[in-house]
């Protein structure tokens, strides 16, 4: 898809013209400042598009609801204990 780029300065002074060519083609206008896109004119219909792919991408990074906590049967084993320790060569006391 084609689109314009309008310093926001000229946007200004073209406004409704703008509007209009976003209406009535479609064709999305993006309003620059130093050559950096700062916002965007868009059909409404871009818009939808555009509100929807949002909320499907925040509902995939919503994180899952927990699962109910699992019963066991039996108690989970006490941690190991270490009965060595490491001695450099050398190591006396």
């Amino acid at each position: 898809m084609n689109h314009v780029d309008v310093p926001v300065t000229e946007a200004r002074a073209q406004f409704a013209d703008l509007v209009n060519r976003v209406a009535y083609t479609g064709e999305p206008v993006k309003l620059t400042r130093r050559g950096r896109v700062m916002a965007a004119l868009v059909s409404p219909e871009d818009l939808e598009l555009l509100e929807t792919i949002r909320s499907q991408r925040v509902e995939l990074t919503q994180p899952a609801q927990p699962a109910a906590p699992v019963e066991h049967p039996r108690p989970a084993p006490s941690p190991m204990r270490v009965a060595a320790e490491y001695r450099p060569p050398g190591f006396t006391r």
